[in-house]
């Protein structure tokens, strides 16, 4: 109960926090939805790190190092740093972009019609990982106090819903920042304790099947693959980092940050690593992988620092879960409802449209927990769909003065059918991951179809950055 009490003071001062900022801090939308493009810097890696870095990095992807030891779990994790390098290069571009969502971008490039077919696919992919932080919570507070697991997702789901409706970006970015730093500095304290209840770290090694310590812990190269192609693909046309870039008070800025997180990014896929590898020794048969760490935390640390542990997964998660959530709604309200419904809605009555949004959404991830068995299938899922949607078409819009609209709509179309069609009805064949087909499918139809319209977007190319030296 005491491990309880602690997570729950601490996101019950975070929703304190997240209310105070709102009322201060929050007078537009753009406030709302982007902290009025004026975060500093460390703000920015900390909220990026944070954003990107959630339930399903320390569930999910913790339960791949426990289930397939820690080579197989580097590779994994590889796919965000390398995202991240890739992104160095994208971030500047949409900081000078004068759009904040990944719709606005598909507008000016593709059409209304791309615009709304992306903030579908985009609801379908977030829901979805709003939806992996919920269970991953969830199964942090069912763990620690035996409440049945669907009652202690809504739980969750209501703390996670309160922070994100209070302040919008400007309560989340400043409680990521803190989120992160909790969790390096918890993780650091954690791992050495860990290492000497193991007996030392050759004793550890030691006592991990061998099977584990392989290349490729079982597993065949296309299934390797099929975990780092959905995490490069979403990470490198993810809405999430797009809002935070156009948060930052310039390109440079921008661009600066995205450095700043590759480095933060890689010392927590590290501590990750090493914290998992530690619990196959520890626990040599678990019975829910994704729950590896919150069980080191509980079992093997003293009260304070496993305290300090959870409180900071749990934080991550929240804010994680809070990032996907006002993404979503923030395409709602700007791409839909704004656009068609309400031309003339004024600051006011978006943000209140917005906030009511949320709660929809919380409420669809709430239910979609219920019909995947595992979060990471549901990590994997979601990560494909929005990777294989929107990644390609977004990365040819930024950077291609020739993808035509007519190929920008094929693309995201084919890679969401695709999608849905592997992973939903074929039931994934030959147990190759649907990213590994509707990824490159996308990107050959965008290819193919542009050029059979011609290659003409030089004149959409311009609109997007009409109001800039790109």
């Amino acid at each position: 109960m005491g491990y309880l009490i602690c997570i729950l003071l601490y996101i019950a001062g975070i929703i304190i926090y997240g209310i105070v900022m709102g009322k201060k801090k929050v007078k537009t939308s753009d406030d709302f939805v982007v902290a009025g493009r004026q975060l500093p810097f460390m703000i920015l890696i900390g909220t990026l790190l944070a954003s990107w870095c959630g339930g399903g990095g320390i569930t999910g992807s913790a339960s791949v190092v426990y289930l397939y030891g820690p080579v197989v779990g580097t590779l994994h994790f590889a796919g965000a740093p390398i995202g991240m390098l890739l992104l160095y290069f994208i971030s500047s571009k949409v900081r000078s972009s004068t759009k904040i969502t990944v719709p606005e971008v598909f507008a000016a490039r593709y059409g209304d019609g791309a615009s709304i077919i992306a903030v579908i696919c985009i609801m379908l992919a977030y829901v979805g990982l709003c939806a992996t932080q919920i269970k991953a919570a969830g199964n942090i507070i069912s763990l620690i106090t035996g409440m049945d697991a669907n009652l202690a997702t809504v739980l969750s789901a209501v703390g996670i819903l309160l922070l994100t409706v209070s302040g919008g970006m400007i309560s989340v970015a400043y409680t990521d920042a803190v989120s992160a730093l909790l969790m390096v500095g918890g993780f650091l304290l954690a791992i050495p304790m860990l290492i000497g209840k193991a007996g030392g770290w050759s004793e550890a090694m030691a006592a991990i099947p061998a099977e584990r310590l392989t290349g490729t812990g079982g597993l065949g190269v296309i299934a390797i693959l099929g975990y780092m192609i959905p995490t490069i693909s979403l990470l490198l046309g993810d809405q999430n980092m797009m809002q935070r870039f156009a948060s930052a008070k310039s390109a440079e800025e921008a661009k600066k940050s995205n450095l700043g997180l590759f480095a933060a990014e890689i010392t927590v896929c590290v501590l990750i690593i090493l914290m998992c590898t530690i619990g196959i020794a520890l626990f040599p048969s678990l019975d829910v992988p994704s729950n590896i760490i919150f069980s080191l935390a509980v079992n093997y640390l003293p009260f304070v620092l496993g305290a300090v542990v959870l409180v900071a997964c749990v934080a991550f998660i929240v804010t994680t879960a809070d990032s996907y959530l006002l993404s979503a709604a923030t395409n709602v309200t700007y791409d839909v409802w704004g656009k068609y419904l309400n031309k003339n809605a004024d600051d006011k009555q978006k943000i209140r449209f917005m906030r009511a949004t949320i709660l929809v959404l919380t409420i669809l991830a709430v239910v979609l927990t219920l019909f995947f068995p595992t979060i990471l299938s549901l990590q994997m899922t979601a990560y494909t769909m929005y990777g294989a949607a929107i990644t390609p078409a977004l990365l040819f819009a930024l950077f291609s003065r020739k993808v035509t609209k007519a190929g920008g709509i094929a693309g995201i179309l084919t890679g969401g059918v695709v999608t849905v069609v592997w992973t939903m009805a074929l039931n994934s064949p030959y147990g190759i991951a649907s990213a590994i087909v509707a990824v490159p499918a996308a990107v050959v139809v965008i290819v193919l179809v542009s050029a059979l319209t011609g290659f003409k977007g030089e004149e959409t190319y311009k609109l997007l950055y009409k109001d800039s030296k790109s």
